[in-house]
């Protein structure tokens, strides 16, 4: 008590208890190293999070769209099998190549951010877009599908959606691109591994399966006008 009494007015007692004990300084600077280490895992983790949920929303765009261009395909070919019977093949395939695609799709809701289903579903959605063209193509053959108002309206929307499948997958892949960079680059990666962030997949079709038929036309169905 005499000691404390005696202190020199203005001075603090912290700091002379401080001074007399380094353990005490090493566990403030501990402490606070901790915290700004729990502060940047915090923001990366909440980076992440960030960017995996514009994947997702991302995604969700494009399930739209395939969802729409799966219901416009039998409209459209109960609409022009009639006066495409010489088409039968043609047709055949494009309702096999919408049965894989709605198949995989039910696969990947079973699955949601699965990479290899992903994958499978954007291969099948480019067999399916590859049959459509080649439908689309041969409609042209057909003088009567030209002047069929509902043919005309359904190919208008096919058209329509495959632009809009086209801004929401050129979008989704931009998302996986920015989050797949930053899972991969360092620091960031090491927070991700501790929370078991996995990379995306991208929403890309292989050139084979995208790729139209060519059709020979002297071949293939009536002669227009005929």
């Amino acid at each position: 008590m005499l000691e404390l009494a005696s202190m020199e007015p203005g001075t603090t007692l912290a700091p002379t208890l401080l001074a007399a004990s380094p353990v005490a300084i090493a566990v403030v600077v501990v402490v606070t190293m901790l915290g700004l280490v729990a502060i940047w895992v915090a923001a990366v983790y909440n980076g992440l999070v960030s960017r995996r949920m514009r994947v997702q929303n991302g995604f969700a765009q494009i399930d739209v769209q395939l969802r729409r261009r799966h219901d416009l395909v039998p409209n459209l070919v109960a609409t022009v099998k009639g006066s495409m019977a010489h088409e039968r093949e043609t047709l055949e395939r494009v309702v096999q190549a919408r049965a894989a695609a709605v198949s995989a799709q039910a696969r990947l809701q079973a699955s949601p951010g699965d990479a290899a289903a992903t994958t499978a579903l954007a291969g099948a959605e480019g067999v399916l877009q590859s049959a459509l063209g080649r439908l689309v193509i041969l409609m042209e053959r057909y003088p009567d599908l030209k002047a069929n108002t509902s043919a005309l309206q359904l190919q208008e929307e096919l058209v329509s959606t495959e632009n809009r499948i086209a801004f929401a997958r050129q979008a989704y892949n931009d998302a996986v691109m920015n989050l797949n960079t930053r899972l991969s680059v360092f620091p960031d990666l090491i927070v991700a591994q501790m929370f078991s962030f996995r990379p995306a997949a991208l929403f890309e079709a292989d050139e084979a399966s995208r790729a139209v038929p060519a059709v020979d036309f002297a071949r293939s169905g009536p002669q227009a006008g005929a």
